[in-house]
């Protein structure tokens, strides 16, 4: 963590870390499948190379992903399992949103 700096501005930039569709789908492809090699991400996500390495680079330097290089591919897993628990946690906050809305939509078309 940042010296000096609120907790809320550490987690604001976690965040924006997260900020891109990409990004999320690869973190939510690392939890479901534990590792996948740069050529299964692109294979999975049907991006240029230089695009997913610009998103890989982004979750890198957040801390979100590790990489391993063997032989000439390199792996990425979570970084941290607490990853996968948050991409939960806002599955759940999704689902109860969309339920809320969709609640009072039906109540207002009364």
């Amino acid at each position: 963590m940042d010296k000096g700096r609120p907790l809320n501005e550490v987690k604001a930039d976690l965040f924006k870390g997260l900020a891109h569709a990409v990004r999320v789908r690869v973190l939510e492809l690392l939890s479901d499948r534990g590792e996948l090699s740069v050529a299964d991400l692109l294979a999975e996500l049907q991006l240029e190379p230089s695009h997913l390495s610009q998103h890989l680079r982004v979750l890198r330097g957040y801390g979100l992903v590790a990489s391993e290089r063997r032989g000439s591919a390199v792996y990425y897993r979570l970084a941290h399992e607490s990853v996968g628990d948050l991409l939960a946690a806002a599955r759940v906050l999704l689902a109860d949103v969309v339920a809320e809305r969709k609640a009072y939509a039906e109540a207002a078309a009364l």
